[in-house]
């Protein structure tokens, strides 16, 4: 997630099911509109400080994560107190009779968490929920969140039977690095002209051939 550092135009960010705690480097993410959390280890409703700063978020997936705790109400209206903008949370339309209920049974937040607190909760009630995550769910919930992304950019959906998703367990860092950064520049494209995107295809084209090269050498 500290790439999103470096991505302060994104729009639309997908990081379900990645072992999440830290929301820190979203603070950035000035026109992010839509994210997708579920399933991480978001361990404290105080992490919702670094997206307060967020003016076009109105999409947010923070459900099935330690934050959410016991109440689903409380949970519910401390997010819509300290995100007033958002029009879906957890996949559920907000009302403005939320809003207004928000106010009296929400809890603000001025801070920032404990880090060192979230830390040590997210290593306690984290790997459960990931490790609970049926395959199929899994899959089903990543190619509709990949498709989701792909219409923001105009592109056709991905067939189910052309789609591979790999659970945190399954993926090394290196596999995440290069998920993470392809996931940046798709995003990053659809803020480029016809020009940008041919030296986007020029580029591409002469890195793919030196690697085919070099396979081959190494064969």
């Amino acid at each position: 997630i500290s790439i999103c550092r470096d991505l302060p135009n994104v729009e639309v960010i997908t990081f379900s099911v990645n072992s999440i705690s830290d929301l820190e480097p979203l603070k950035q993410c000035r026109n992010l509109s839509e994210l997708y959390l579920r399933k991480n280890n978001i361990a404290s409703l105080g992490e919702l400080f670094y997206l307060k700063t967020l003016p076009r978020l109105r999409v947010l997936w923070l459900s099935e994560n330690p934050c959410c705790g016991p109440d689903p109400h409380r949970y519910r209206m401390t997010v819509l107190r300290n995100l007033p903008h958002l029009q879906k949370l957890d996949n559920q339309a907000v009302t403005e009779e939320e809003l207004s209920q928000a106010l009296r049974d929400g809890e603000e937040i001025t801070a920032p968490p404990a880090r060192k607190d979230v830390e040590n909760g997210c290593r306690e009630a984290g790997t459960a929920a990931v490790a609970a995550e049926p395959e199929g769910g899994l899959l089903a919930f990543s190619l509709e969140e990949t498709n989701k992304i792909r219409e923001q950019l105009g592109m056709k959906p991905v067939p189910r039977d052309k789609f591979s998703s790999f659970s945190p367990r399954e993926m090394d860092y290196s596999r995440k690095k290069r998920n993470n950064v392809l996931n940046a520049i798709l995003l990053l494209m659809k803020e480029l002209d016809a020009e940008g995107l041919e030296v986007i295809q020029q580029t591409a084209g002469r890195r793919l051939q030196a690697l085919r090269k070099k396979e081959l050498q190494e064969e």
